[in-house]
């Protein structure tokens, strides 16, 4: 049996390998007769009885046809495999499509499909195919769930033949696999403004002279809905083609998303931990804040960014659906730090001129939250949403004791510039990001920034 599609089968390796893999595939049932055809036989040899050995011999040899033909049989199955879609939330369903092409000029028997797939996605789906005629297809799907984000691989897809008194079954192989990323869940959040953000032309685009003059303005080429008052004639004269001026840039607002994932920093594991709600809250912002149109940096406390395609780091414009699709491959394989400190994301933003920075951290002591405090110097606006140590590991029913050292922390960083919340168990990230603005919105009010 030969395949292609998802790749081909595996080949035999020389006659020993044939023979010990046909009798490999012998099933309960083939042994079973086998056996009873060689104590037949004996007991015929011993006893000296002809007619029994007759029938030893035929219960012998039945499992040992079947599977010599079975091996032997060489049907050409192509098999393909579709995942829609290829990217899933994490608590969601995808499903998994598998095609199955007989391109030979044989019909094929009795065939058994297997997909592999790893546990956590659920049991292995196991199809029965009747007979496929010559040029016939045969399709089947299932469906994949996953709580726990993750890169998984499916596949190969295996065949299992079998002979039609259920003697032998020989299981082929594909080669090829696919993979199916579980990202972070995303929550929908709330239009607000936070100070630090650019003002003017769109939710994050701020507007900036190119150069001033008619001799020193820089034309480009027309485009489809420019204002036709902004045709630039003398170029259009020089270059033969329509052209306009470029007076007026669109610079889009920035935004760094800082995720603190060093392991000290969060305590307790699996889909409703603290760190999985870290991740799922920075994804929610990066999503929020690419539509929004702000140019996007995702920042972790190694000092690491995604994506690092623009001179800057930062990501936007027309490449929107890329980027949020990078990064959510990023923070779908996540994994906590084995960093200390969060010295080195400070360093990173010691260039200035970041924008908005908005902050997901773990537990903090007095240094790293002195860090954190000076990081809000580099930044336009700062809100950081710090992870209750405390009330993660308790019951969602203790209270935490007033004056406690989270408290502290957050006072910190709160007298540092930060608009600073505490992030208790189970937190709803939309009803913080809403008190975030209102928290942001009284500061600038007592200090007379504009919002």
């Amino acid at each position: 049996m030969s395949a292609g599609g998802t790749g081909p089968a595996e080949t035999d390796r020389g006659e020993k390998s044939g023979v010990r893999t046909a009798l490999a595939g012998l099933t309960t049932r083939g042994r079973s007769f086998l056996a009873a055809g060689i104590a037949a036989a004996v007991c015929a040899y011993v006893l000296g009885q002809n007619d029994l050995l007759r029938v030893g011999l035929l219960l012998a040899a039945l499992p040992l046809i079947c599977a010599a033909v079975l091996f032997r049989t060489r049907y050409r199955v192509a098999g393909s495999r579709r995942l829609s879609p290829a990217r899933v939330p994490a608590g969601s369903e995808a499903r998994v499509h598998l095609r199955m092409d007989n391109v030979s000029r044989l019909p094929t028997g009795l065939l058994m499909l297997q997909d592999r797939v790893p546990y956590v996605l659920g049991p292995r789906p196991r199809f029965v195919l009747d007979r496929v005629e010559p040029g016939g297809r045969r399709e089947v799907s299932y469906r994949v769930r996953s709580d726990l984000r993750g890169r998984y691989p499916l596949g190969p897809l295996q065949l299992r033949l079998s002979d039609p008194f259920g003697m032998c079954e020989l299981t082929r192989s594909f080669s090829a696999y696919d993979t199916l990323t579980v990202v972070p869940r995303v929550e929908a959040l709330a239009t607000v403004r936070f100070s630090g953000e650019a003002k003017g032309y769109g939710d994050g685009r701020q507007r900036s002279l190119a150069l001033a003059g008619e001799d020193d303005v820089i034309p480009r080429g027309y485009r489809y809905g420019d204002d036709l008052r902004r045709v630039h004639w003398r170029s259009t004269a020089r270059y033969g083609e329509l052209m306009v001026r470029r007076e007026e840039q669109p610079r889009r607002s920035r935004c760094t998303v800082l995720l603190d994932t060093r392991g000290i920093g969060y305590e307790g594991a699996g889909p409703d931990s603290a760190f999985e709600w870290a991740v799922s809250a920075a994804a929610s912002v990066l999503v929020h804040m690419l539509e929004r149109g702000f140019s996007v940096r995702l920042l972790t406390d190694t000092g690491s960014s995604v994506p690092g395609e623009g001179s800057d780091g930062f990501a936007g414009g027309q490449e929107t659906a890329d980027a949020a699709g990078l990064m959510m491959d990023t923070l779908a394989v996540i994994d906590h730090s084995d960093g200390t400190g969060l010295s080195r994301a400070y360093d990173v933003l010691r260039g200035g001129n970041e924008g908005l920075l908005i902050a997901f951290l773990g537990d903090l002591d007095e240094d790293q939250a002195a860090t954190v405090a000076r990081m809000r110097r580099r930044s336009g606006g700062g809100v950081a949403f710090v992870l209750d140590p405390d009330t993660w590991v308790r019951e969602p029913t203790d209270v935490p004791a007033p004056g406690s050292r989270h408290e502290e922390r957050l006072r910190m960083l709160r007298e540092a510039g930060w608009t600073a919340l505490s992030v208790p168990r189970g937190g709803a990230l939309n009803e913080l990001w809403r008190r975030a603005d209102r928290e942001r919105s009284g500061l600038a009010a007592v200090s007379g920034e504009a919002l």
